[in-house]
């Protein structure tokens, strides 16, 4: 459970009321996600919406229960960090292709995850092995793909959920997906922390609301059926193992396992904790563990759900027992079929303005983590560019890998295996085999060859720096800078008294028939002209912060550079 003297913040003990609350934002994240892939797989095994119904329920149960063990945690089982699992997406088209064989049915696929996961929960120690292979540099560009790989999901809730239905894309949808994110925005807005938090939920019950007003919200399923539906065991009879099916799942396993590795980092980067390989491992063999179980009870492989890694981003809860409620909530849902049944009754495109906020966030979380990393004589700038490229392959043309072998489709066709595929061998490439690597950087590594001379130097002071194309002094004041050919001139008018304040100097110079310097990016130093005019009081007032802030001891003749 608890450490007793735990200070990480995954660790953090909320009131029962907040657990139940923030869990339930949780559940309501994913809710959409989770029930859409029993849906599409029972639609391809053709079952009665009966039947579909028992597919929906054992996600819901046993995706709680796998959230519990990833975030509670067993020895040797489960990370211990706020990561929701449910069922994952990665198998949707190998599953629809197993169903699709001659004499298959939900039995084979069944037996297809069952014989896969084991063998990823016996490799899972070798995949901890690869967290040195994930410096800020590939971390920051799975999340970043992570969060612009789902706008596609956000857009397609956005718009309806369903491409067939006649309103798919019309303006109520949208302008509803456009209303719940205006709520959530200005609910983020509010100086109270406790509405910040609970901006999702309260945005995703004020478009609901607002939707059963436009007609846009269904609940006359609210109530029908038995009021307790346990799942069945081996509900879809025994699993039956075909060798072609395994091997194709076993690619998807390896897939969701890639997955599963960078949302453990990323959440492990956002909440502020250490991931080391021991913990990537105990997460991976949660992960295998409850995706072999899974199709027991008729459900699917299990993965953490990047859209709640982007929830715990933007509220900042970063609790491991809130994500564990969310589970409890979840196996409730999935024993309690009427509160599934009040939860899926939200309009897809209220799911949809919520989502915006969400995937947005975790791409905002990936370029921060890039922000740390250094571009200066080196090939990361190629690594970034190239694996978000690779990642938004899929998303912006769906058919660009059809003509590839089906595991070369079921691999490449995510966005976010992609760019970490292509991440990870990149920075192998470039930055672990050096190997053979260039002494003189490349286009894509090199930068401006800067030199100053002693004269350029001469007369910076003590506490002077340099803030957006300005040179301040100590106490925040600008120092002009002036031609060269007036230099003289004006130190003369400075002398003989004609000049007792820097702003009298773009005055001088005007009267002489110049115009003012205007100023330079920041980088042009050694041959920047900065105009001499007096900044905004809000400019200057930054100035004099970022002076004061900056000020150290520092030798007589130096200046200190500020970006």
């Amino acid at each position: 459970m608890i450490p007793a003297s735990s200070e990480q913040p995954e660790d953090e003990w909320l009131p029962l009321g907040q657990l139940a609350t923030f869990g339930l934002q949780h559940v309501l994240t994913m809710y959409g996600g989770l029930i859409a892939v029993p849906l599409i797989i029972g639609g391809a095994a053709g079952l009665s919406p009966e039947r579909t119904a028992v597919l929906v329920t054992a996600s819901l149960f046993i995706g709680g229960l796998a959230t519990v063990l990833q975030s509670v945690g067993l020895p040797f089982l489960g990370s211990k960090l706020p990561l929701v699992q449910g069922v994952s997406f990665a198998s949707v088209a190998t599953m629809v292709a197993i169903l699709a064989g001659p004499g298959n049915d939900l039995a084979t696929v069944a037996g297809s995850i069952v014989a896969a996961s084991i063998l990823g929960f016996v490799v899972a120690p070798f995949f901890a092995r690869i967290i040195r292979f994930f410096p800020p540099v590939v971390t920051g560009v799975v999340i970043t793909a992570i969060g612009l790989t789902l706008v596609p999901v956000a857009a397609n809730w956005a718009m309806g959920g369903d491409s067939e239905s006649e309103d798919y894309g019309s303006l109520a949808n949208i302008g509803l997906a456009f209303l719940t994110l205006a709520i959530i925005l200005l609910l983020s807005k509010v100086g109270s922390a406790t509405l910040s938090r609970l901006s999702i939920l309260l945005g995703l019950v004020g478009g609901t609301v607002v939707g059963a007003f436009l007609g846009l919200t269904d609940f006359s399923g609210v109530g029908t059926g038995s009021p307790i539906a346990a799942p069945e065991f081996l509900a879809f009879g025994v699993p039956t193992f075909d060798i072609a099916s395994i091997i194709s799942m076993t690619i998807v396993i390896l897939v969701i396992k890639t997955e599963t590795a960078a949302d453990i980092i990323a959440v492990g980067e956002i909440i502020g904790t250490p991931v080391d390989r021991r913990r990537i491992a105990n997460g991976l063999r949660a992960d295998m563990l409850s995706s072999a179980a899974a199709p027991l009870f008729g459900s699917f492989t299990q993965s953490a759900f990047a859209q709640n890694v982007g929830l715990v981003a933007l509220t900042g809860v970063k609790s491991r027992f809130v994500v564990a409620s969310s589970g409890v909530i979840m196996i409730a849902l999935g024993l309690l079929p009427i509160f599934g049944q009040v939860i899926s009754a939200i309009p897809m495109p209220v799911l949809g303005g919520a989502g915006v906020v969400l995937f947005g966030t975790v791409t905002g979380s990936g370029i921060r983590n890039l922000r740390s990393v250094s571009y200066d004589g080196n090939m990361n700038l190629i690594i970034v560019s190239t694996s978000l490229a690779f990642a938004m392959i899929p998303v912006v043309k769906e058919d660009f890998y059809h003509h590839f072998p089906e595991w070369f489709q079921t691999i490449f066709h995510s966005g976010i295996s992609s760019a970490a595929i292509m991440a990870v061998l990149l920075n192998l490439l470039f930055n672990e085999l050096t190997a053979g690597n260039s002494r003189n950087p490349s286009v894509f590594a090199a930068k401006p060859v800067r030199v100053l001379s002693p004269s350029d130097l001469r007369d910076l002071r003590e506490g002077d720096v340099f803030v957006d194309g300005r040179f301040v002094d100590c106490d925040g004041e600008e120092v002009p800078l002036v031609p060269d050919d007036k230099l003289e001139e004006v130190r003369a008018k400075i002398e003989c008294g004609d000049i007792t304040d820097t702003s009298q100097v773009p005055g001088v110079l005007a009267s002489d028939g110049d115009e003012p310097p205007a100023p330079h990016p920041a980088g042009d130093v050694g041959d920047a002209r900065l105009s001499g005019e007096a900044g905004t009081t809000q400019e200057a007032g930054a100035v004099r912060e970022a002076a004061h802030a900056r000020r150290e001891p520092r030798g007589h003749g130096t200046a200190e550079r500020q970006d």
